[in-house]
């Protein structure tokens, strides 16, 4: 089960991304021939709920929970991408959404489908565009090395919101045992830029095998106390609880944590170190992809206000 909650945001939330399009996608599955063109935002700058439950319904993802939704940092990119290379045409879907059984089913009858594909944590497609070589498709989006995408000849490119990477059909390496053992395992957050003292949702994807742990007190890496560029960041997790279980897909999409309200300005990126590992192979710890922290003063001034009130009582 997929966890990319919609929670509201402000005006500001347009540029929660690095990378923007308009906001409009055209998309269509040529399997079942569903399509939605939408606005991916209202006009206050809030993801719009009633797009991003048309476009899971192009994707074969209907079996969510409210809030649910094929990846957001997914849909921004390829928007993002698709206004560059070919404005206002429509993207055609080849494979959207898979279920962990689906995404078998197909290994086992020989598809060029990897194990832990991100199409079962609906953070990929495959697609392609009227009138576009796939291999322009897919030479344009490497050169920015902020996400997955494959070319394996022809009109038609995998593009996923994952680990930056690139391959061809003979470096794709689906039919190998690389990822085995939470090798490739892979830490994103749900935006690019977060206020100071904002709740940040995390993303571990590209898994192997479960159950295995997460040390409670991470680290933002880049930034920080001046000392050693970290910050700590703590998982949340049961009161006393050192090692928080992963324990199956939904846990590994249900990862929070509160960014200091004092943190200060600028780029980091998250550290996760690893606990009760299963396997010897699986890495210790990993890194998130980059984000940017700003600041808010209205975040900082509630808590400051939230601190007088609770001096106050105790008074």
């Amino acid at each position: 089960m997929m966890l990319f909650p919609c929670a509201g945001m402000s005006s500001s939330d347009a540029v929660r991304f690095f990378r923007m399009g308009d906001g409009k996608i055209s998309i269509r599955n040529e399997h079942n021939g569903r399509e939605a063109a939408v606005n991916l935002f209202d006009a206050d700058g809030r993801f719009n709920e009633k797009a991003l439950d048309a476009i899971d319904r192009v994707f074969g993802f209907a079996d969510g929970r409210k809030g649910e939704h094929i990846s957001l940092r997914l849909l921004v990119l390829l928007d993002h991408f698709t206004d560059r290379i070919a404005p206002g045409k429509t993207i055609h879907l080849i494979s959207g959404y898979r279920s962990p059984a689906y995404n078998l089913k197909l290994k086992k009858s020989g598809g060029n489908v990897a194990r832990t594909s991100t199409h079962m944590d609906g953070m990929a497609l495959d697609f392609y565009l009227d009138g576009v070589d796939g291999k322009v498709l897919w030479e344009t989006i490497r050169r920015e090395n902020c996400c997955g995408v494959g070319h394996y000849g022809g009109r038609y490119i995998h593009f996923d919101s994952g680990r930056p990477r690139f391959w061809e059909a003979a470096t794709s390496k689906t039919g190998t045992k690389e990822s085995e053992f939470n090798r490739k395992l892979y830490l994103s957050t749900e935006y690019d830029r977060y206020r100071q003292g904002e709740r940040v949702h995390f993303f571990l994807t590209s898994l192997s095998d479960f159950p295995f742990g997460i040390r409670k007190r991470a680290a933002l890496v880049g930034g920080g106390d001046g000392k050693n560029g970290r910050t700590a960041l703590m998982i949340e997790g049961q009161d006393g609880e050192e090692c928080v279980m992963i324990k199956d897909r939904n846990a590994s999409r249900s990862i929070h944590a509160t960014l200091p309200v004092g943190l200060e300005p600028g780029r980091y990126k998250i550290q996760f170190d690893f606990c009760r590992r299963p396997f010897e192979q699986m890495p210790t710890s990993t890194i998130s992809n980059e984000i940017e922290i700003v600041k808010d003063k209205k975040t900082v001034q509630e808590s400051q206000d939230s601190r007088v009130q609770e001096e106050k009582g105790a008074r």
